[in-house]
């Protein structure tokens, strides 16, 4: 009958009573107690005892069988008590195990049947729920003991298993009222402790009890290990651990706990703990006949001899984990995986309660970290699914709270996982040719080891070789696989797990690049596997798994760079020093990867970065120090490694190796265990010989016992490897003796033999522990191997680091951030499931977030790139001419339904893509570089289809303002020059909006599936909000400026220069091609080119404070277009000469950059004719404005390159008007009058060009036609022909300034202004315009003739030239018959003017009176010459007087000068006299006859006959009158 709860406030005493009542109701029923008559004999000899009477024993009761006088005492117990409690008030004054003693002896008596014991333990619940049984009671210790020693010793008689089963049952419950539910649990000693736990722990291992009891005890169990476990909060570790050492045995009992589960019977079984197993089961008829002693008075007497218990603690805690641990050895073939399973629970619940504080008890965490985590470990790869799971859950358990204490454990434990988690091999052949990253040795892949696909190389020698060697796994498959990943995931996901296992193991040399080896693990899990066994859902799961772990990375990370770290303890090694440490760990997997490979390039490589060699000292050699390293690194191949010490040319590396050993006290075998685990022997015989005779040496210079000579070493070593072999080789059948290896060994020590007991030693140290080579590390061998290797090194490697610190997230996220970024990218685009894509866009986010925070621009390309490739906004293909797509208006809004908008509205994946790029990039365009590559070529695509906004879509222009940018082009490649004078350029060529209006294509109709679509689109693009990213594109620094210029113009390259170069070289009938006037191919318009062309220039306008830096990039794409410029249609070229004059514009502020300017006036000044004047109102517009900055223009040449430009626009209409404008106002007086010595020349070369307009725009009439008239004086060419020849004439007037404010010579005056101004005049006095023609000679002879002609009259040579150079080219090209057709009809009257001005130039130059003398013969001669010709080319009366009376003047002039002197009676002229008369007078007589005489009359001389001058003729005048 169990107590209700309730029941409490009911006095203790009428519990009692009623407990004593229930148990004797029952045992009446039995028949042993049916009858009274044992009650009423037990009665009478307690009254004769208390009477202090004698009562005598009849013979016959003397013969009864001792089992009545046993029932007796078991109902009598009961009877006394109800005596004892009746008159007592309060119960509690009166001892305990007074109290529930008779309950006691029932329940440990073998009389008592099940209903009878289950309802003495059902007493006992009742008496913990009423607190009879508390802290309080009197004598609580003796009765704790002997309750202990009752429920762990009960015995009853077995009926039906149900029954028996409950009393199990309640043997439970009260186990677990006494420790858990009660508050007498503290008072429990050790061994008590450990004699219920191992009840408790025995019922739940029977297998052959019910599913229910064994559930129920293991419940229990539970219940009670977190109980006590957390005991160890509250205890102090140094007392505990004092005590455990200094303990001596109790008194009472031992402490120990055991668990048996091999039984016969398990339901009639009978739990002895002091055994440690559950009894056989008991025949009836036995148990009657065997003598039993009454358990009350014998407990009684234990509780007066035993002195009280201490409370429990760690004794009992520390033998329960033994047990526990000692369950899950996989080896040992007692316990079942079932044992197991409930033992890994138990285990499980101790480490959850207790496991923060284990590792403060060294006695504990010992048991841990060895056999505890070596058993786990191996039953993480059962075949058993529960055990399976079990054992991973109790590792993670093990991991969350002992972690501090586990770094290499959790080191070997990780890379298992990894590598049965990694790829299968059949996926990627193990190459012979390369290490292989996860292979136990480097340079030795092992069969079996999963390869986690192509490892770059420099990836693999990061990596190396795990350390210690890991045996090979087999991947793991299905439900396992799935199991292992959430572990690993479970282990994993702290918010500085991925932070822990970089600074404790990537930065440790001795450790595996682990933290790399999981990343990379987990991005190569989200791709899909190529295998079939697993399932599609397992497949998912597990890529879902390993992006969750990648996405909760980054989060922490993300966390972190916001400020959310915590600071580096002081305490630990200094984060520099773990940098410095990766580094050089870096250095060394390199180094001995190069090792590996060829030992001379890696032992170069190691002596390069001062790996070695940098320690020498006296005590280290060159040899020592490379023998050093060649020794402590793990990450050499150990075959090679034993090879190269032991070749011939390496004795003294290999004596200095060896060296390093210390054998002190060390038996042989040992030795050569320990030296033979570092390398493997070489195949050759003579290099194990050297082994040996070195190791010899050195091991019998370590002074061994028992060893006489250095040879007997030799012999032993031999010995030793040859037992090995024989000993352990499954080859070998019949095995070595110990009398044969003695036999073997007789005389070797110095003559004399061994001992026996020193070689029993040694044969039994090989016979029961193989020395392992390196290679042989396999299997379970290979595990014991490396779990000895990592406990060796779990003493040198320090406390696992754990802190959330930043301070390492730069490196491990420049080591990760590829595969990364590249992981999440396939996710996003694969799949499907809405949480999962949501992640991925927050892994963008975070990623892009990172990238800024640590100045990765690469990263946050990477980012970009991926992001704009799930867009599906990329074109690889972009045609050049735009389809002519359908129009629609929706909501007042015209649309243009084109294919990407369709497609691209129903791509909801790439509008999420979308958005969350441009969204990223907004506002982080610093940290962009090479991705504004692709963001330009969506902006490109958007474009073509009419998807962008309108700010993005205009071009800024000189003449027109803002306009579109031209989606379609005209049909002529190459407008005709305009005469309307309009404001337009070229752009008149070409639509002004998106689309055309042309029939050459249909427009076809859009459905309204295409417009909802296309809706989607625009309402996604609007989302992306790339006006306000190009807006933010002038606020970015110079660098990211630079990268987004770069890639506009590595796009325009693209579809411009590259572009023409394969299309040109390509070319075919199929292509739809112009040709320009030189017969080359054009491309036709791209819209796209000048979109890109545009952007470019207008981000760089705006950002004119960057124009050093960007100026490069846009001039070369600039220059190569306007270099070429007759292969690209007319819009892109004006739009480059745009562009090029409004950087200009910017150049012209910047000192530094001014003579770019220059440079850039000369490229378009050197622009085909054809080109340059269908762009001439953009250069002199772009001119215009660049000259408003006076200050830009300081040498000649600068000014001759400002006006070359400006002579290329004379030949259009609209650009000639504008440019003389522009030049006029630097000549005209007022404010904005510019003209410098710089620009003189300049001037009159722009005006000559003025000039020559003029006389273009004069038709040359075609044979056999009317001949035209000249065009009226007003027309514009003329009049501003005529106006720049009255500019060069009025431009004299400068000339005496300049000269006196440079205080120049006559001379120098003479030929910087002089000649080139009258030069300038006499070319335009032939010009075929007749007024301009007229004009120029008219202002030549003025400016000749004039008071402010300026040269030097001493200069002969500067008369010459005037003559030469002006005078005498003007009159011969009069005479040219060609100059004539241009004006036949005026002509006549500009040569009559051309002599008139001949003879006076001769006259004022040569013919003064204060003309110093000089030989004019020559120039007279050739004056003449032309006179003659004039005469006889115009053949008019009017040119023949006009010259007549000219010459006349002259030689009248020159007679009176003195210079032409006729002969005379008394011959006085000089021979320059006689000479110049005589050829004057011959020269006249050809086309003058008589003309001298007539002039100079002679007198009468006596002369010879003159003889006439060959070739001489006579001029026969016309009389025709002239038709001027």
């Amino acid at each position: 009958m169990t107590i209700p709860a309730t029941s409490c406030q009911i006095s203790k005493k009428h519990v009692l009573l009623s407990e004593i009542l229930a148990v004797t109701s029952v045992m009446r029923k039995n028949s042993r107690w049916a009858s009274g008559a044992h009650t009423l004999t037990a009665r009478d000899s307690a009254l004769a005892r208390d009477l202090g009477l004698r009562r005598s024993t009849p013979t016959t009761d003397i013969q009864k069988n001792g089992r009545l006088s046993q029932e007796a005492d078991l109902m009598g117990g009961f009877q006394q008590l109800k005596r004892t409690i009746w008159d007592v008030d309060d119960i509690e004054a009166l001892p305990l195990p007074g109290l529930i003693g008779p309950f006691f002896a029932l329940i440990r008596s073998p009389l008592s049947n099940g209903p009878i014991t289950s309802a003495a333990l059902s007493a006992l619940h009742s008496f913990f729920v009423c607190n009879l049984i508390s802290a309080t009671s009197l004598s609580l210790e003796p009765a704790l003991i002997e309750l202990s020693s009752t429920v762990s010793h009960c015995k009853f008689e077995a009926s039906d298993s149900s029954g028996d089963e409950v009393v199990l049952l309640k043997i439970m419950t009260v186990i677990h009222d006494c420790i858990v539910t009660s508050s007498v649990g503290a008072f429990l000693g050790d061994v008590e402790i450990c004699e219920m736990l191992e009840t408790v722990l025995t019922t739940a291992c029977q297998m052959r009890l019910s599913e229910i009891l064994r559930r129920s005890a293991e419940s229990t169990m539970l219940s009670i290990v977190r109980t006590i476990f957390r005991r160890l909060h509250d205890l102090n570790p140094t007392v505990e651990e004092a005590r455990l050492l200094n303990e001596e045995e109790p008194q009472h009992g031992e402490i120990s706990v055991s668990v048996s589960t091999n039984v016969t019977d398990a339901v009639d079984s009978s739990l002895q703990a002091s055994e440690g197993v559950t009894s056989s089961t008991q025949q009836n008829a036995v148990s009657l006949e065997e003598p039993e002693h009454s358990a009350a008075p014998e407990v009684e007497a234990v509780s007066h001899v035993l002195s009280p218990p201490r409370p429990y603690g760690l004794p009992a805690l520390l033998e329960l984990l033994r047990v526990l641990v000692n369950i899950l050895d996989p080896n040992d073939q007692v316990h079942t995986d079932s044992t197991r399973l409930t033992a890994l629970g138990i285990l499980n619940a101790a480490i959850e309660t207790s496991g923060a504080v284990m590792g403060d008890y060294p006695s504990l965490s010992a048991l841990i970290l060895d056999p505890g985590c070596k058993y786990l470990f191996q039953l993480a790869r059962s075949d058993n699914s529960s055990v399976l799971q079990a054992a991973l859950r109790t590792i993670t358990t093990v991991f969350q709270t002992m972690r501090k204490h586990l770094k290499l454990q959790q080191e070997l434990y990780l890379a298992f996982s990894i590598d049965r988690l990694a790829a299968p091999p059949q996926l990627k052949p193990i190459s012979s040719k390369k290490n292989n990253p996860t292979s136990p040795r480097p340079g030795t892949p092992a069969t079996g080891t999963p390869i986690l696909g192509p490892v770059d190389t420099e990836l693999e020698l990061d990596k190396g070789s795990p350390v210690p060697s890991r045996p090979p796994v087999q991947p793991a498959r299905g439900d396992t696989r799935d199991l292992m990943l959430e572990t690993l995931s479970q282990i994993c996901r702290h918010p500085s797990s991925m932070v822990d296992l970089y600074i404790n193991y990537d930065c440790d040399i001795n450790c595996e690049n682990l933290f790399e080896r999981l990343i990379e693990f987990l991005t190569k899990g989200v791709y899909p596997w190529q295998y079939s066994s697993a399932s599609d859902a397992q497949q998912l799961h597990s890529q879902y798994l390993c992006l969750d772990l990648l996405l909760a990375f980054v989060n922490d990370m993300t966390v972190r760079a916001e400020g959310r770290s915590e600071p580096w303890p002081s305490d630990y090694i200094l984060p520099d020093s773990l940098i410095q440490d990766k580094s050089r760990k870096k250095l060394v997997l390199t180094g001995a990867a190069r090792f590996n490979s060829k030992p001379k390039i890696g032992i170069a490589f190691l002596e390069e970065n001062k790996l070695i060699y940098s320690d020498l000292s006296p005590e280290v050699s060159r040899t020592r120090s490379l023998a050093i390293f060649l020794k402590s690194c793990t990450r050499l191949d150990k075959r090679l490694l034993g090879d190269y010490i032991s070749k011939p040319d390496n004795l003294e590396l290999l004596k200095e190796f060896l060296g390093l050993f210390d054998f002190k006290d060390k038996p042989i075998a040992d030795a050569m265990r320990e030296m033979l685990e570092t390398f493997r022997l070489p195949g050759e015989s003579q290099q194990i010989a050297r082994i040996t005779e070195t190791f010899a040496s050195i091991y019998f210079a370590s002074g061994p016992a028992e060893i006489k000579t250095e040879d007997a070493v030799y012999v032993l070593a031999y010995s030793v490897i040859m037992l090995n072999t024989d000993q352990h080789n499954p080859q070998i059948r019949k095995r070595m003796t110990i009398e044969d290896y003695q036999r073997n060994l007789r005389g070797v020590n110095g003559g004399t033999n061994f001992s026996s007991e020193y070689l029993q030693s040694i044969y039994d140290s090989i016979r029961k522990r193989e020395i392992v080579m390196p290679e042989e590390h396999t299997g379970q061998l290979g595990f014991e191997y490396a779990w000895r290797e990592l406990l060796t090194r779990s003493r040198q490697s320090g406390p696992f680091l754990m802190c959330n610190s930043a301070l390492f997230d730069l490196d491990m996220f420049k080591t990760i951030w590829k595969p990364l970024i590249s992981a999440i990218a396939y996710a996003f685009i694969s799949f499907d499931d809405d949480y999962v894509i949501q992640r991925a866009i927050s892994g963008f986010r975070q990623c892009a977030t990172l990238a800024g925070h640590f100045h990765l621009p690469d990263v946050f390309d990477f980012v970009v790139v991926s992001l704009s490739q799930a867009t599906s906004l990329l074109s690889e293909n972009l045609p050049t001419q735009v389809p002519n797509y359908p129009v629609v208006e929706v909501e007042g809004q015209s649309v243009t339904v084109s294919s990407l908008s369709v497609k691209f509205g129903t791509n909801f994946k790439g509008q999420l893509a979308a958005v969350v790029l441009f969204n990223i990039v907004n506002g982080n365009g610093n940290a962009l570089r090479e991705g504004w590559t692709q963001i330009f070529e969506m902006f490109q695509n958007l474009f073509m289809h009419s998807l962008l906004p309108t700010r993005m879509l205009q071009m800024e222009d000189f003449l027109g303002g803002v306009t579109m940018i031209p989606l379609r082009g005209g049909q002529h490649s190459r407008p005709a020059p305009r005469g309307d004078g309009g404001l337009l350029s070229a752009l008149s060529s070409y639509l002004m909006t998106p689309y055309g209006t042309g029939s050459e294509n249909l427009v076809p109709e859009a459905t309204d599936t295409e417009v909802e679509s296309t809706m989607c689109t625009i309402d996604c693009i609007t989302s992306c909000r790339l006006d306000e990213l190009y807006a933010q594109t002038i606020q970015l620094d110079s660098d990211a400026l630079v990268a987004a210029i770069r890639a506009l113009e590595a796009l325009a390259h693209e579809r411009t220069i590259t572009k023409w170069k394969q299309e040109s070289d390509e070319l075919t009938t199929t292509f739809n091609t112009s040709s320009a006037g030189d017969g080359t191919f054009t491309l036709p318009y791209d819209p796209a080119s000048v979109f890109l062309l545009e952007t470019m220039v207008s981000i760089t306008c705006q950002t004119s404070r960057y124009i050093e830096d960007l100026w490069p990039i846009l001039f070369e794409h600039l220059s190569a277009l306007l270099s070429a410029s007759t292969h690209y249609s007319v819009l892109l070229i004006e739009r480059a000469v745009v562009a090029l004059l409004r950087l200009c514009l910017i150049l012209a502020q910047k000192k530094i950059l001014r003579d770019q300017v220059y440079v850039s006036l000369d490229l378009i000044a050197g622009l085909p004719p054809i080109v340059a004047n269908s762009v001439a109102e953009q250069i002199v517009a772009g001119v215009t404005l660049i000259l408003q900055n006076r200050d830009i223009v300081s040498s000649q040449t600068e000014w001759n390159l400002v006006f070359a430009t400006l002579r290329s626009t004379t030949s259009h209409p609209e650009a000639a008007r504008s440019t003389f404008d522009l030049v006029l106002s630097f000549v005209t007086d007022g404010q904005s009058q510019w003209i410098t010595p710089d620009n003189f020349n300049g001037l009159i070369t722009i005006m000559d060009e003025f000039a020559n307009s003029a006389g273009q725009s004069i038709a040359v009439p075609q044979r056999g036609r009317r001949v035209p008239s000249q065009p009226p004086p007003n027309t514009p060419p003329i009049e501003r022909g005529r106006r720049a020849i009255d500019i060069l004439y009025d431009m004299k007037r400068f000339i005496a300034p300049f000269a006196e404010s440079a205080g120049l010579e006559p001379g120098q005056v003479w030929h910087q202004y002089c000649l080139p101004l009258a030069m300038s005049l006499g070319k335009q006095s032939t010009n075929p315009s007749r007024l301009v023609r007229h004009t120029a000679i008219n202002q030549l002879q003025r400016l000749l003739l004039g008071p402010r002609f300026v040269y030097d009259e001493n200069d002969h040579g500067q008369v010459e030239e005037i003559f030469n150079s002006i005078i005498f080219p003007l009159v011969d090209e009069l005479l040219k018959p060609q100059v004539q057709q241009f004006d036949p009809q005026g002509i006549p009257e500009t040569r009559l003017r051309a002599s008139a001005l001949l003879c006076k130039a001769f006259m004022h130059f040569e013919v003064r009176e204060n003309r110093a003398k000089t030989d004019i013969r020559i120039l007279w001669i050739e004056i003449l010459d032309l006179l003659d010709r004039l005469i006889n080319t115009g053949k008019t009366e009017q040119l023949y007087e006009a010259v007549s009376e000219s010459l006349k003047n002259v030689v009248l002039v020159m007679n009176a000068a003195n210079i032409l002197v006729p002969p005379s009676q008394e011959d006085q002229r000089d021979e320059h006299q006689r000479t110049l008369w005589t050829t004057t007078q011959a020269r006249l007589e050809r086309f003058l006859p008589g003309f001298l005489t007539e002039v100079i009359p002679t007198p009468q001389l006596q002369l010879p006959p003159s003889t006439p001058v060959p070739g001489s003729t006579s001029v026969v005048p016309v009389t025709t009158p002239s038709t001027t």
